[in-house]
This record gives structure tokens, sequence and C-alpha cells, in this order.
């Protein structure tokens, strides 16, 4: 008798529990938290003033991280990138015995691997505290969400182990960029002269690329300034391009700027603009493209982090070719040869120019979306509209990359070869992610 009550205990127990099995909110799953996570990324990003490159860095860790923690509720669909981006070990198994929420799990890797990239902590932990108030989160019993908290904590310290070894933390203590007198060599542009930005990134490790080099473009236009010259035609295109813009191609140019410090001159005062990187215009885009295919949690951080790395690797990529070339901008030859007050529509940015490193990433941004909801994928970019900038309406995700290439001519920033070259080499990039990440789901 006595054995049979306990058996009946035991039983009742054994359904309580069960009853008690926790199921996510769809309140979690519609993946906004996670929107809200990149957009608050990127405005801390702006706040504490990172580079394109770093910036890139930046969104690259995080998303990952998030990726790894919320494909436990779906390894079927969802396959690790532990194996397939470099060095990556494979992500520490959740309890199967816990009561876990996969997408607060997520949340929680995301923000802790954010928080060890930038330095504006506070700004960062204000945001996660606005998220645990909001009902989704209040509703998550407290041993869940306890136990979901020290998963994502796990999973971020991995990422957080991972990514001190990608070598950014020793290219902190390499030497600035060397000026020359080489009349093709890149020097600092005005107004602020600024060094040359991150001169040795191509030796951060690359996430899925073999090497830094391994879509070299070739170099550019041999420098000559002879009148009869390729780079001389090449030179006098983008000051005439300039010269004669209308309405339309200076508001492209503006709309893809992404320049994130832009300095002011006013008499004796200088004052800087702080704006997005192109990086995170195009993490801008996926969430655009998230929000209108109406992307669960878990195929929203898929887009993110697959993006984040083609972007990160696209910069890997550029950089390598910009700083082996070093090639002069044309501001700078424009002045010493043709008109020396010349100034291009846009702030020439502080590092060499070939190749575009818009075209790049653009490119291989454009080629990873692409491959996630199509080509014929309609979207308003609203991205740029808080900097003041109007929306801008496109067909295709490769309409805009090819848009956002072609703004750099425009601003008087880049010859039309880095601009082509460039495209072709964020092209190689997005396909190869697509390839290694993608179709080998």
């Amino acid at each position: 008798m006595k054995s049979r009550f306990i058996l009946l205990l035991s039983i009742l127990f054994f359904l309580a529990c069960k009853q008690e099995k926790y199921i996510e909110d769809p309140a979690l799953l519609n993946g906004e938290i996670f929107h809200k996570s990149v957009k608050n990324l990127t405005d801390v990003m702006i706040h504490d003033i990172f580079s394109p490159p770093q910036a890139s860095r930046n969104y690259a860790y995080p998303a990952i991280a998030a990726y790894e923690t919320i494909r436990f509720s779906d390894k079927e669909n969802y396959k690790s990138f532990a194996g397939r981006l470099r060095d990556l070990d494979p992500i520490p198994e959740p309890d199967s015995s816990l009561n876990i929420s996969y997408a607060f799990a997520a949340f929680e890797a995301y923000n802790q691997v954010a928080k060890a990239l930038i330095f504006s902590e506070k700004k960062l932990t204000d945001f996660v505290a606005t998220i645990y108030e909001i009902d989704a989160v209040k509703a998550i019993p407290k041993q869940v969400r306890k136990n979901s908290t020290a998963y994502g904590y796990a999973v971020a310290q991995h990422i957080l182990d991972w990514l001190n070894t990608d070598n950014y933390n020793q290219t902190r203590s390499f030497p600035k960029f060397a000026v020359t007198d080489d009349p093709g060599r890149w020097k600092p542009t005005p107004p602020a002269y600024m060094d040359g930005i991150e001169p040795h990134w191509n030796k951060i490790r690359p996430f899925i690329l073999e090497s830094a080099d391994q879509f070299n473009s070739g170099g550019p236009t041999q420098f000559d300034t002879d009148k009869s010259s390729k780079f001389f035609k090449e030179l006098i295109e983008v000051y005439e391009v300039v010269n004669r813009a209308n309405e339309e191609e200076k508001e492209i140019a503006a709309f893809w700027d992404c320049n994130p410090f832009v300095m002011n001159i006013a008499g004796h005062f200088m004052h800087a603009t702080k704006k997005i990187t192109p990086g995170g215009h195009w993490m801008g885009i996926t969430g655009i493209a998230c929000r209108k295919e109406k992307a669960n949690a878990m195929r929203s951080l898929e887009a993110y982090a697959l993006t984040a790395i083609g972007i990160a690797d696209g910069f890997i990529s550029c950089w390598d070719e910009k700083y082996n070339s070093n090639l002069v901008r044309p501001e700078t030859v424009i002045n010493e040869l043709l008109d020396e007050e010349w100034i291009p529509l846009l702030q020439t940015p502080p590092f060499p120019e070939h190749t575009s490193g818009h075209s790049v990433i653009s490119t291989a941004a454009a080629t990873i979306l692409t491959s996630l909801f199509g080509n014929k994928f309609s979207y308003a970019d609203d991205v740029e509209l808080e900097y003041g900038l109007p929306i801008r309406n496109f067909n295709s995700f490769l309409e805009a990359s090819a848009e956002a290439a072609v703004s750099r001519l425009y601003g008087g920033i880049h010859y039309r070869p880095a601009i082509e070259i460039g495209v072709e080499q964020g092209r190689k990039v997005g396909e190869y992610v697509v390839e290694n990440l993608i179709e080998s789901k």
C-alpha cells in the first residue's frame, strides 16, 4: 500500500513537472528584442566612434553568440558555425534537464558579448534593463530566467574566449601608417589630416575566408600624372563628375556617406558629426528585411550573423588591398595638379583609396541577403532617416549595393576602378559566405 502511494506521488510529481515545461512566449520569438539589440549596439558605437572595420567586428561576434544560443531550439534546421568559422570550437551544450528560454538566453549572450566590445557599457546595460521590463520577459518564470541567463552567459564567455584569439589586441600596438614623399602613395587628407585608420587590419583573423588576400583584386591603375595616361583620365572623371553632379547624384552620395566621424570647420572652430558606419547601414537593412518578411527570432539572428560575417570579412579583404596598394585619394591629386580649391562632395575618409570599402562590403552583404530573401526583395530603406536623409526605395539588395558603390564616385572620393573592382571583390566574399555557411547547411 505504501509503495503504491509513493508511486502515485512520483507520477503526480512527474506530471506536474511536465505541465510546467516552459513554452516560449510568442513575443520573444518575433525577433523584436534582437532588432532592438542591434539598433542599440549601433547607437552605442556611434557614440563611442568606432571606425568601420572595428564596427564590423563588433557586429559579428554578438550576432554569432546569439545565433549559436538560439539554434538549440531548432538544431535540425539550423547548423552550428563551429568547425566552419575559423578556430570556433563547439558551443557548450545546454543542460537538457533544465527549462531554458533560448530566445532570452540568446538576448543575454548577444548583449554580454557586445558589452565587452564597446566603451559606454552603461548605455548598453541601461538598454538591457528596458528589455527586462517588457511583459514577455517579466512573465518568464524565475527559475527559467535564471537558467536562461546562465546559459546565455556561458555561450558569451565561449565566444569572448574565441574573439580574444583573433589578433585584434596585438594589432593595437603595431606601428602607425608611414607617410612618405611618394606622390602616388596615400597621405592624410583635409580637413582633419587624420592618420591612416587600421593599417594592420589584414592581420585580424577572418571569420570564413582562408586569408585576407584570398580575393586580391590585382591592384589599381598605375599612378601616372601624364595627361594621356589611364590614371589621369580616371582622375579627370572624378573631377568632372563632382563638378557637374545633379541633385539626384548628390542625394545618393549623401545617403550612402556613412562616415562615422566627419570634421566640420567654421572659422577657427572645429567639431565632429558622428554617423552610422557602412556596416551599420547594412545591418539596418537586414533588420528591415527581417521585419518585412516577419522573420522569427531564429531566422532573424541567422540573417544578422551571416550578414555581419560577410561585412567583417569584406573589411578584412578590402583593407588588405587598401594598404598593399596605398593609392593616393583623388582629392590630394586634384588639389595638387588641377584645382587647389576643389573639395569633394563627401569628406575623404582617412585611409588609402583602392578598393572602395562601400563597394566591397555592400556587395558582400547584398549577395548574402539575396541568398536569404530572394533577388526581387523590394524594400524602403529608412536607416538614414534619423540622420536627416530621406527614405530611398529599392527593388533588390543588389540594386541598393550598386547604388552604394557608385555613390563613392558621385561623392568624389574614389576612382572608378576602386568601385568596379571592389564590387567584384565583395561579390566573391559574399558568394564564399553563401557557399560555406548557407548552402552547406
